[in-house]
């Protein structure tokens, strides 16, 4: 009996991956959709793709100026910035305004959606003058929010050279225009030299909303990608360096939080955050971001706050904070013998994008997809498909507590683990049907010379020499590198499983896609989406999807009195509020009030809950939200399908 057990053991290495060999080769053999049963899948959606109007008198160009060190590679350092969002700009009660990104650009622009109402106002770039800029920054993502509290919705500027511009809507604005938002300092100070900006030069690719410290205010979370240098400045060499490790890096650019401390509203409207530093441990802190989301998770209206990495770990963090004071705490998966590393929270060597929350099983709690790099022959690593392990809220909040993170990725047997070199993610009922579809932007650099062989070297190559740029293969316009991917369209098949069935109905355009916005544009219920294309034109497309079900659209807002003005203020959305349904026929379906998940696309802070056929009559919605106190508040109303605007306060009035 000694003898087989030390046997066992010498051989247990060889057994481990014998079992691991069969189970991804009966997992590559899950069964496929038959062609019929995927056309019947795509019958039940639809979309018409129209043209975004964009402002003229701007020189496009092809390409990014960048540093010297960089030069070699400049396709790559120029192959993220295109961003969008869709949000109520002029309080019209409807999500049909976009603030775009377009990187020909580099500007960021306000435009209505295409269709109805499209001739409200012309397209036009916001301007940041009077605050110092320079030659050596391009604008990253575009946030809407109220961020000085007056019931109108401001824009959050992020940008690469520079910090953070807060773009808030003046009282005495008429309509939708560049002289509408007057443009405030994020981070205040001496930031200029001879009217050039000459502040920190911060290279920020996530931003996201959330109360964080539950004190009845909106926070801002900034996560920057390279260290704070001159990327974009082509007359310097140096002061830029690349991570220093394709799994484990930790050398990236800082986080802060932003604390509301107070504002005022006016035609000089003005918004106070402080800038806390060291909420995070610098290994944390120092993640390559790519993505960002903040929700409740366990149930405390406390948002956790998930961030996807490039080159190393994604974290997510538990919500400890009280009023005034931010705390988090990392959680992580864990592992046995049968779960590789990187299919464990906290522990992933991929290169997260994105990510989003849904609850893709209807168990009533939040699931996660985060998008990585899965294109075969080329760097296959997988999205994550996260599904809360608990029975409950509860038991989530004491695994949390524990430091235990209990999410099983199941994106191999749910058909969502391969897309190819993935960015934004929304997670979003598309036809009513009562079910979750999952859409997700793909590709990197267009061009026509293949560069993937010269990438997997890089992958393959010591650490010690990729934080140096000069070991970096050539990424130069002309380059390809999965340029050819398109849109990604997941919805469930009739056996459970996911289909991408964006093909059929039309949105597999090859041309790297990096944002995703949805909302409903024309108030009929069902979502449309809007898209940002990497050196490309963005597209909104226009759900015209056949009827599967009702819904229940929600636009929550503070229950305070806005300050007078003549453009109409569509309310200050009680960002983070949750809200749980419950059909006549049992289900449970979960939402909440977005701050901006996602990597570039921001969703509109309106709810919407597909809601499934034979649901006609009221459905008993219980909504949780904090006040501007701070104090948690719950009610439960009876609400019939379609549209509802409630105001927050102490409880819940319909408008």
């Amino acid at each position: 009996m000694t003898a087989t057990l030390g046997w066992l053991r010498r051989q247990m290495a060889g057994i481990v991956a014998l079992v691991l060999i069969a189970t991804a080769f009966l997992i590559a053999r899950l069964p496929s959709y038959s062609a019929a049963q995927t056309a019947e899948t795509a019958s039940k959606y639809a979309f018409t793709p129209l043209s975004i109007a964009l402002p003229s008198g701007f020189d496009q160009k092809t390409i990014r100026k960048v540093n010297k060190d960089y030069t070699h590679i400049d396709a790559w350092i120029s192959s993220v910035g295109a961003a969008i969002a869709m949000n109520d700009l002029d309080g019209d009660g409807l999500s049909n305004d976009l603030c775009l990104v377009d990187t020909r650009i580099d500007q960021v622009v306000i435009t209505p959606t295409p269709g109805a109402k499209a001739e409200r106002y012309a397209p036009f770039a916001l301007n940041p003058a009077p605050l110092p800029v320079n030659d050596h920054m391009a604008p990253m993502g575009c946030v809407p929010g109220d961020f000085n509290e007056d019931g109108r919705i401001d824009l959050l500027v992020y940008m690469w050279g520079r910090t953070p511009i807060l773009y808030l809507a003046k009282t005495g604005a008429t309509g939708l225009s560049a002289d509408t938002y007057r443009p405030v300092e994020l981070v205040p100070g001496a930031n200029s030299t001879e009217g050039k900006y000459t502040g920190p030069q911060w290279n920020t690719n996530v931003a996201t909303v959330a109360d964080f410290d539950g004190d009845g205010h909106d926070d801002i979370f900034i996560g920057n990608y390279f260290a704070d240098g001159p990327v974009l400045d082509p007359t310097v060499s140096g002061g830029v360096h690349m991570n220093h490790s394709m799994s484990n890096g930790h050398n990236g650019g800082e986080n802060y939080f932003f604390r509301f401390v107070k504002a005022k509203s006016g035609d000089k409207p003005a918004a106070t955050y402080q800038k806390l530093d060291e909420v995070l441990p610098e290994e944390v802190s120092r993640g390559w971001e790519l993505g960002a989301a903040a929700n409740d998770l366990d149930g405390d209206l406390l948002p956790e706050l998930y961030l996807a990495n490039d080159f190393g770990p994604d974290r997510l963090l538990y919500n400890r904070s009280t009023p005034g004071h931010f705390k988090f705490s990392l959680v992580e998966g864990t592992r046995s013998a049968f779960i590789p590393k990187s299919k464990t929270v906290g522990h992933d060597s991929f290169k997260g994008m994105g990510v989003d929350f849904g609850d893709l099983n209807h168990d009533g709690v939040y699931d996660m997809f985060v998008s990585n790099i899965t294109t075969s022959w080329g760097i296959e690593e997988s999205n994550f498909q996260f599904v809360a392990d608990v029975k409950n809220q509860a038991e989530l909040r004491e695994k949390f507590r524990e430091g235990v993170a209990p999410y099983r990725d199941e994106s191999a047997p749910a058909q969502t683990a391969w897309s190819g070199w993935g960015w934004d993610v929304k997670i979003a009922d598309f036809n009513n049907s009562g079910e979750l579809a999952i859409a997700q932007a793909t590709g990197f650099i267009k061009g026509q010379t293949d560069r993937w062989p010269q990438l997997q070297e890089l992958a393959t190559a010591n650490d010690q020499l990729l934080q140096n740029p000069t070991w970096w293969p050539n990424a130069r316009a002309g380059d390809d590198i999965a340029g050819n991917q398109s849109l990604h369209f997941f919805v469930k098949g009739p056996e459970g499983r996911y289909i991408n069935i964006a093909p059929q109905i039309g949105l597999d355009v090859p041309v790297p896609t990096r944002g995703i916005a949805t909302g409903d544009a024309d108030g009929d219920g069902r979502l449309d989406m809007a898209v940002a294309r990497q050196w490309d034109a963005p597209i909104f497309y226009h759900n015209q999807s056949p009827e599967q079900g009702s819904f229940l659209g929600l636009r929550l807002t503070r229950d305070e009195k806005p300050a007078d003005g003549t453009l109409p203020p569509a309310g200050s959305p009680v960002t983070g509020a949750q809200i749980c349904v419950m059909t006549p026929d049992g289900r449970m379906l979960i939402s909440r009030v977005d701050g901006s998940s996602g990597h570039s696309g921001r969703r509109s802070t309106d709810v919407h809950i597909g809601l499934g056929q034979n649901i006609t009559g009221p459905v008993k919605a219980r909504l949780q939200w904090r006040d501007r106190t701070g104090q948690v508040r719950e009610q439960e109303l009876q609400l019939t399908p379609g549209w509802h605007s409630l105001k927050l306060g102490s409880q819940a009035k319909e408008k």
